[in-house]
C-alpha cells in the first residue's frame, strides 16, 4: 500500500509539474519501502522518528507514514489528487509515455484515458502536440497494443519459463549454426525474477532474415504476433509471448544490458553515463559533444566504460548495487550452484515422494553433492503418509545400509516436521535427539493471525533439537499467499537460537524471496538453499534456490550447506 502511494504520488507531481527534488523524494521512499524486506510497522512502533532509520525517508514523509498507519489515509494525497481522472495512471503504464507526456496529453488535448489516447492517435490528432508526428502515433498505439497484450498475458514460474527458453536457443543454434555469434535471454527471466511474463530473447548475427526465419518456424510457434527483418513476436504453444531481436555483434554488450533491465538500474546507468559526458542505449555509447559512437561488444564493457565493475544480471533491480560498482568497492562474489555440498530438504517414496532413498541419493551423487538429509514428513502431515516413531525405526536401518555402500557420500536421518496450531511438535525431545537434522514446517492454519503464527513458529525453532525452518512463508505462487508471520522476529530467533532459515528452491515455493534473503542476512540468521525435491529432477530446485540466494547478494560463505558435514554438524545448535 505504503510503496503504491508513493510512487502515485510522485507520478503526481510530475504531472503537475512540481519541483524535481520532491518527486525524486517520493520516488526514493517507494523503492526503500519496496526494498526494505520487512514490515514498516516494526520499525514505525507508534513514533515516526524511528522511521527515519530507513535510508531514504526523512522527516516530512516519516510523518506521512505515521499519518497512514495510525488513520488509514493521508490528507496530502487527497489533496493532490483531487481532479485528476483515474485514468491518467493506466497512460503512465504505455511504454515510453512518461508523466511530463502524460501531462501533455491532459492539458493540450484532454486525453485523460486509454481509449481516448488510441482514439485520437488513430485519428492522427496527436501531431498537433509540438514534438509529435506520426511516428510517435505509431510508437504510442504499439505501446497500447503491448500493454493489452501483457495484462491478457499470464505470468509462469520461473521454473517453466527457463527450461522453455533454453529450449528455444537450443533450437535456434540447431538449425541456424554457425551464423549465431551469440545467444542469450533478456529481461526478467536473465534477472531470475521468480515469475515471469513474456519471454525476451536477444541472437547477434550477421543473417538476421536467416534467424528470424527460422524462428517463426519453430514447431513450438502457435501464432505469430509480428515479424520484421530484426525483430519477431510469437505465441508459443503453451500460451507464453516469446520476443526475438536480432542485432550486430558490436551492439551485443548494449543491448544485452539494456534488455536485461531492470528498469530502475538503467536509468540510474544511464545517468552515471550522462555525468560522464556519454549517452547510453541499446546500441552503444555515445559521447554528447560531437555524436561520436562508441560500440561495447561484450555486456562487460558497458560498466568498465563507466568506471563501474560489472554487475551481475540477478542484482540489477535498483537496491544499492550500482552504488556498491561505482565506489569500487567489493562487489560480492555470488554464490553458484557448485558451492552447494548438501540438499538438505528431499522427500523419498516413505512419504510422498516418488522414488526410494537410494534412487534420491544417486541422484543427489550425480549432480556432485556430497550429502542428503532425507526429510519425510512426519505423522502430523497425515495427507503426504506421515512417519510415525515406527516407521522411522525400519527408515533408519534403510539410511545405515545405504550409507555402508558408499564412502564418499552420506544421507543423513531427518524429518521435516510439521509445527502444529499451537507450535508444539510431533515427536518428543528424545525422539528428536536421535536424528542427524531436524527440519520444521507450517501446511496447515497458515490464516492465523500475524500474532499467532508468529508466536507458534518461534516457539518451535526455540527448541535445542530445530535445525532448520523450512520455506518460511508458505507461499505457493500463483496458488497460495504467504502468511501473515513476522519474518522480522522469526530472522531475529533464528539468530538467537541458532537456527537456519531455509531458502526453498521448489519452482512454486521459491520461498524465501530476494528482498527477505537480504533482510534475513541483514538480521545475522544462518541460511541454507534446498530443492524440497519429490523425484530425482526435483534437485534442479537447487539452482533455482541458488538464484534467490544470488538475487540476495549471498556468496557462498553466506550459506551454510556449502560446508561439508562435518563442518556443519558442528555448527548445528545440537552439537555447540
Amino acid at each position: 500500500m505504503l510503496r503504491n502511494l508513493f510512487y502515485r504520488i510522485a507520478n503526481i507531481l510530475d504531472i503537475q509539474g512540481e519541483i524535481i527534488f520532491k518527486i525524486v523524494a517520493y520516488r526514493r521512499a517507494a523503492d526503500a519501502i519496496e526494498h526494505l524486506g520487512r514490515d514498516v510497522r516494526a520499525i514505525w512502533n507508534g513514533d515516526p522518528k524511528n522511521l527515519r532509520e530507513i535510508p531514504g525517508i526523512g522527516k516530512e514523509i516519516s510523518e506521512k507514514i505515521d499519518e497512514i498507519l495510525r488513520t488509514g489515509e493521508l490528507a496530502y494525497y487527497k489533496k493532490i489528487s483531487k481532479g485528476v481522472p483515474p485514468g491518467i495512471f493506466d497512460l503512465l503504464q504505455i511504454p515510453d509515455v512518461g508523466p511530463k507526456t502524460v501531462a501533455r496529453l491532459w492539458n493540450e488535448l484532454k486525453i485523460t484515458n486509454v481509449a481516448k489516447l488510441e482514439k485520437a492517435a488513430r485519428a492522427g490528432k496527436l501531431r498537433g502536440l509540438k514534438g509529435f508526428g506520426a511516428k510517435s502515433e505509431e510508437k504510442i498505439l504499439a505501446g497500447i497494443e503491448a500493454q493489452r497484450r501483457k495484462k491478457s498475458s499470464t505470468r509462469v514460474l520461473l521454473g517453466v519459463a527457463h527450461p522453455f527458453a533454453q529450449e528455444i536457443i537450443a533450437a535456434l543454434r540447431a538449425s541456424c549454426g554457425d551464423a549465431i555469434h551469440d545467444i542469450a535471454p533478456a529481461g526478467s527471466l536473465r534477472r531470475m525474477k521468480p515469475t515471469i511474463g513474456d519471454l525476451d530473447i536477444l541472437v547477434a548475427s550477421d543473417a538476421p532474415e536467416k534467424i528470424i526465419t527460422a524462428f517463426v518456424s519453430l514447431p513450438i510457434v502457435q501464432s505469430v504476433n509480428a515479424q520484421g527483418t530484426t525483430k519477431a513476436s510469437i505465441i508459443a504453444d503453451n500460451g507464453m509471448q516469446v520476443d526475438l531481436r536480432v542485432l550486430e555483434a558490436k551492439h551485443w554488450g548494449a543491448a544485452l544490458q539494456y534488455f536485461t533491465g531492470s528498469k530502475e538500474h538503467n536509468i540510474a546507468l544511464r545517468n552515471i553515463a550522462l555525468a560522464q559526458g556519454l549517452s547510453l542505449s541499446e546500441w552503444g555509447f555515445k559521447r554528447v559533444k560531437d555524436d561520436k559512437e562508441i560500440f561495447t561488444p561484450r555486456e562487460e564493457e558497458v560498466y568498465e566504460k563507466l568506471g563501474l565493475q560489472w554487475v551481475p544480471p540477478e542484482l540489477r533491480e535498483a537496491t544499492g548495487e550500482l552504488e556498491l560498482a561505482q565506489n569500487n568497492r567489493q562487489m560480492p562474489r555470488l554464490i553458484e550452484l557448485q558451492d552447494l555440498k548438501a540438499d538438505l530438504q528431499l522427500h523419498s517414496n516413505w512419504s510422498d515422494g516418488s522414488f526410494t532413498i537410494e534412487q534420491m541419493a544417486e541422484a543427489a551423487r550425480a549432480r556432485g553433492l556430497h550429502y542428503i538429509a532425507v526429510t519425510d514428513h512426519s505423522q502430523g502431515l497425515g495427507i503426504a503418509r506421515g512417519l510415525t516413531p515406527e516407521r522411522l525405526k525400519q527408515q533408519w536401518k534403510e539410511i545405515d545400509a545405504l550409507n555402508k555402500k558408499w564412502n564418499d557420500f552420506v544421507v543423513l536421518k531427518s524429518i521435516e516436521m510439521e509445527i502444529r496450531a499451537d507450535g508444539s511438535l510431533d515427536f518428543p525431545d528424545d525422539l528428536l535427539a536421535q536424528f542427524d537434522l531436524v527440519l520444521v514446517s507450517t501446511h496447515s492454519a497458515l490464516k492465523q493471525s500475524r500474532e499467532k503464527i508468529t508466536a507458534r513458529v518461534i516457539r518451535a525453532i526455540q527448541n535445542p533439537y530445530v535445525d532448520i525452518f523450512a520455506h518460511p512463508t508458505g507461499r505457493l505462487l500463483g496458488q497460495r499467499d504467504e502468511s501473515a508471520l513476522d519474518l522480522e522476529e522469526v530472522f531475529r530467533v533464528a539468530k538467537e537460537t541458532g537456527t537456519f532459515v531455509e531458502i526453498d528452491g521448489a519452482p512454486e515455493r521459491l520461498d524465501l524471496d530476494d528482498v527477505r534473503v537480504r533482510r534475513a542476512r541483514a538480521v545475522g540468521a544462518q541460511i541454507v538453499i534446498d530443492s524440497d525435491a519429490h523425484s530425482p529432477a526435483g534437485f534442479d530446485g537447487l539452482f533455482y534456490g541458488v538464484a534467490m540466494a544470488r538475487r540476495g547478494g549471498l556468496e557462498a560463505k553466506d550459506v551454510m550447506n556449502t560446508l561439508e558435514w562435518k563442518e556443519l554438524r558442528k555448527r548445528l545448535k545440537r552439537n555447540r
